[in-house]
């Protein structure tokens, strides 16, 4: 059931994030869009809605020649040329310059460069800079020298490593790699915290102890795993203390790593007060990107609680996704609400 009043403040805002949920239709023109299209605002008066286009159509409207919406929206027809350019880089035999990737693409070298770094957090330029470093990083650990994987992963010598100013070659975390993790049982089920010697580098939730051993291995492959309940006694109860009372924050260090993109969004999502959430377009105001770049960002992280996550909303104030499961966020976000109403922060 539409919600007249919520679908005529998404026509307003041009809000791409309803796009594909309703339709709006004009009386005065009898033509019919999306709720983004960019055309000049109709009066209130004339316009209704409709929950797809079939219906829009059967009730005698036309599609709209602007937004289409019919068919792909321009946002999804963006979505798709830029996955198509990220797969033409990959994929190439020698480096594209912007305006040979651009003409393979069919945009303007301007309008794609704005495009890719929106949905991507990258210019193309860094794109193709940080999966070679991906390579690289794969190639390290079994290599026989930091000259051999560099060549493997497409640089043209060590020196290419250095070229950018304050950029080093750096390994991921190496083969072997003692972590220590310890298990307990919480409000939402189970949790599992990981630390390395620099602080905490997972901490997942889940169903059964065995469920998140084999996440844990599967994020830290190379890793030596230990289990140490014990000797992470502290800091499972300083988390399981922040879940039972949100107002006892649990400060631990913290071990994230992760692309230079992922580091600013995980930074940007530990600034959001206890008690509050953001819409993943407001992360993407604040941080010149795609709302879809920030939920790519927010389900790679692997600190959860610590790293809040569950408080990006959808742009309705949905819950959307979480890696963890809808559930759980719900209980953290209720349990966090509760706690702010009676316990504000200073």
């Amino acid at each position: 059931m539409l919600d007249p009043e919520r679908c005529w403040q998404a026509v307003c805002e041009r809000d791409a994030n309803y796009d594909g949920r309703f339709v709006f239709a004009v009386r005065s023109t009898g033509i019919f869009c999306r709720p983004s299209c960019p055309a000049r605002r109709p009066l209130r008066a004339n316009v209704q809605f409709h929950s797809d286009a079939a219906s829009a159509a059967a009730a005698g409207f036309r599609p709209c020649k602007r937004c289409s919406p019919q068919g792909a929206s321009p946002a999804e027809q963006l979505d798709a040329l830029v996955s198509a350019a990220c797969e033409l880089l990959d994929n190439a035999e020698q480096t594209l310059t912007l305006t040979e990737l651009a003409a393979r693409i069919g945009l303007s070298a301007s309008h794609l460069s704005r495009a890719f770094k929106a949905r991507t957090g990258l210019t193309p330029h860094a794109w193709i800079n940080a999966r070679r470093q991906q390579r690289l990083h794969a190639a390290l650990p079994k290599a026989t020298s930091v000259l051999t994987a560099a060549l493997q992963a497409g640089y043209p010598d060590t020196r290419a490593l250095y070229r950018q100013a304050g950029q080093r070659p750096t390994r991921p975390r190496p083969a072997g790699e003692p972590l220590r993790y310890g298990i307990s049982p919480c409000p939402l089920g189970y949790l599992l915290l990981a630390a390395s010697a620099n602080g905490v580098c997972a901490l997942l939730f889940g169903d059964q102890p065995t469920a998140l051993e084999a996440e844990l291995r599967q994020r830290f492959a190379s890793a030596e795993l230990q289990r140490d309940d014990q000797g992470l006694g502290d800091w499972l109860s300083a988390v399981l203390s922040q879940l039972h009372e949100p107002a006892r924050a649990a400060h631990l260090p913290l071990d994230l790593r992760g692309t230079a993109f992922q580091q600013q969004v995980w930074q940007a999502l530990q600034t959001i007060p206890r008690g509050q959430t953001r819409r993943y377009g407001d992360l993407a105001t604040q941080l010149a990107t795609h709302p879809r770049a920030i939920a790519r960002a927010c389900a790679s992280n692997p600190l959860g609680l610590l790293v809040p996550c569950h408080r990006v909303v959808a742009a309705d104030g949905g819950l959307s996704g979480y890696r963890w499961g809808v559930a759980r966020k719900q209980a953290l976000l209720a349990a966090e609400a509760q706690s702010a109403a009676t316990t504000p922060e200073a």
